[in-house]
This record gives structure tokens, sequence and C-alpha cells, in this order.
């Protein structure tokens, strides 16, 4: 086991008029499993490639514990790899994929087949042992994959976006083994998905990359809670974050009639006369038609997404002349259909504000912190 250092690591494509990853700082602890979290050609592979060595880094280095590992071809890392197509041989059974690393290393039989079996089990694959990958369903694939892997003992795996040929069962499940696998074993695991409920779902920390930049990184908790930018804020959630480019007034901001209090260490670091407010579909309240002292927001259901344990109206909002698209998640079961209005208030408390100019979190915002 070990702990993996990316030192302002860049790598650059001659098609590309930007790095593919541009000078990225991470310290992965020993024994921690980080994601690297973001949309599709962000560079989280690529940072994946160049800690296996499959891709060159231009500057910067990596680490693997204290060794210098930027120029080492992979075979002398001492890491173990999990690609997105598993890679498994045809023609060997299970039991001879996982044990295909130990058989190039020339381990002696009897403590390989002790391996194989050990990883068998903890990956429940004993009873497909004998059968070849073309018998298999995909999450079984997927588990001889990580198998092949768990055998060798390395100082470190990595897996590139391995659940993404499965469906959503066979995900919620087999991610369910890989967190249990690396819990018990205790192993430095870096793990690629643009999938955000993943992320969240696996990481004892993730890594959020836009561009080839790192945005943020933090427990998926932090994250979620109190997202750097607004990039980090529409991308970790589902739905997204709603965002809102509002004009601020004395004590806060305004969305058509209605003012948003918010704190003054906020308002002083605008620097702005606009401030990008955050909302995420959760921090609504139901006003009842009764309940007109409450300042609210006047919405129109638009379309309505049951997703069975929870409902999301998508909405359209007004106050006074000012509209604006939301997504709100209210408690319960809420029975709107389509064309419905009700009025809602938004939780100033709990509220995400970033500049209008940078779109970075700004100091003093009122959203929790835990």
């Amino acid at each position: 086991m070990a702990s993996v250092t990316f030192d302002r690591a860049t790598r650059c494509f001659p098609a590309m008029d930007r790095p593919a990853v541009d000078s990225l700082d991470l310290e992965i602890e020993d024994g921690e499993f980080m994601v690297l979290l973001g949309p599709s050609g962000c560079g989280k592979s690529t940072c994946l490639r160049m800690l296996a060595g499959l891709e060159d880094v231009d500057s910067g280095s990596v680490l693997i514990g204290v060794r210098d590992v930027t120029h080492l071809p992979p075979r002398d890392r001492d890491i173990a790899m999990v690609f997105q197509d598993y890679a498994l041989l045809p023609h060997l059974s299970a039991a001879d994929n996982i044990g295909f690393a130990l058989r190039i290393a020339r381990m002696a039989r009897p403590p390989a087949r002790q391996r194989v079996r050990h990883a068998a089990a903890v990956l429940d694959l004993e009873q497909y042992l004998d059968r070849r990958p073309g018998t298999l369903a995909g999450g079984e694939r997927q588990r001889v994959a990580t198998g092949r892997a768990l055998v060798r003992d390395p100082r470190a795996y990595l897996m590139d976006e391995p659940l993404s040929n499965l469906d959503a069962r066979l995900r919620a499940q087999t991610r369910a083994r890989i967190v249990r696998m690396q819990h018990h074993l205790g192993i430095t695991t870096v793990y690629v998905t643009h999938d955000q409920l993943e992320a969240m779902a696996v990481g004892d920390r993730v890594a959020v990359l836009r561009d080839g930049v790192l945005q943020q990184v933090g427990t998926p908790r932090e994250v979620y809670r109190r997202p750097a930018n607004t990039f980090v804020g529409g991308f970790v959630g589902s739905p997204a974050m709603n965002l809102l480019r509002l004009p601020l007034s004395a004590a806060g901001a305004r969305f058509g009639a209605l003012d948003i209090p918010l704190a003054r260490g906020t308002l002083r670091a605008a620097g702005a006369p606009e401030i990008v407010l955050g909302v995420r579909p959760e921090q609504f309240e139901f006003l009842s038609p009764e309940d007109r002292e409450t300042p609210g927001l006047d919405l129109v259901v638009d379309a309505v997404e049951d997703t069975g344990a929870v409902v999301h109206l998508h909405t359209t909002a007004t106050s006074g002349r000012a509209r604006a698209e939301l997504v709100v998640r209210l408690p319960g079961r809420p029975a709107y259909g389509e064309g419905a209005s009700l009025r809602v208030a938004i939780r100033a408390q709990e509220v995400h504000c970033f500049s209008a100019v940078t779109g970075r979190r700004l100091p003093g915002d009122t959203a929790s912190a835990g």
C-alpha cells in the first residue's frame, strides 16, 4: 500500500489547444478510496493513465509513496488496473483470467491457486471459476477483471469507469462489492467515473475536474454541501442545482419582487452588482394557498419527474416580472400534474452564493457546512 501524489502533473496532446491535464496537484492518502469525477473529456482517465504509466507526463511528476514513478514503465510501478472493457482473455476460464498476472510472474502453482480462491471468495465468484468470459453476465465479467487486479496485492488499484457497461441494478450491486473489498483490503484506490451519484456513493473523497483543471477536492458531503464554484454546484447533484443570476439589493439578492436575505460578508465579497445564487431542488418549502404573508415564488408545473422514491417538479417560477426555470423537490409525494400552480419559499439560510464575475464560492454565505 502507498500514497499517490500528482505534483503539477501536466499532459498535452498535439491535437488539443489546451492541456488534457493541467498542472494537477492532488495527494491521495495511503488506503484512501479517491474518485476522479467529471464530464466526458475532462481529463480524468488521462490522469489515471499517467499514474499507470500508459500516458507520458509532459511536466510535473507522479509519485507512488515516496518513489517518483514519472518515467518508469508500467510494469515497474506495482499497480493493478481495471479497464472499462474488462480486457479478459476469452479462451481462458475465469480462474485462469484471475490468475494470469501470477502466471506471468511465474508464481508457484499452490500459492497462486490460493490467491485466486481468496479473490473469488471476496468477490463471490467461486461458482464461476470454471466458466469462460463469454458465458458470464456483465457483472460477473467485471468481478473477474477486479479479481485479476486483486490477486496481485499491488500498492494501488486503478479503476477506469469499471461499471459503465452494467445496467442500474448490477451497477449498484457491483459497486457495493468493490467498496467492501477496498475497505477490507485497505489498498489505495483511484476510481474514475462521470457518474456523480456513483462518485458520491463510493468515494472517501472526490476530486472534480473540468477541462483538465482540478476544481475541488473533498468528501462527498463537503463537495455537495459547499461546492467551490458554479461548475461543481451544477455538476454534483441530481437534479442539478438551480443557478440564478440576480441583482443585489441592500439586504440580499432580488428576484423580481422577492428579496432573498444574504449575509453581510457575502454582500461585501460579491464585488459586483450581481450574484449567482445556487438553490438545490430540496431547498424549497411549500406555502399553503392561505399563507400570503410569507414571501415566496409562484410556480407553474411544466413537467413531473416521478422516480418512485421522490418527485421532482420542473417548473416556471415568477415573482413580479421576473421568470426562471426551476427544479423543485418537495417532501413526501406531492400530487401535482402538468399545469398545476403552487407557491414555495426559498430557505435563505441554505442558499449557495457565487461570484457573478469568477463563478467562485463567496465567503460568508449561509449554506450549511454540516
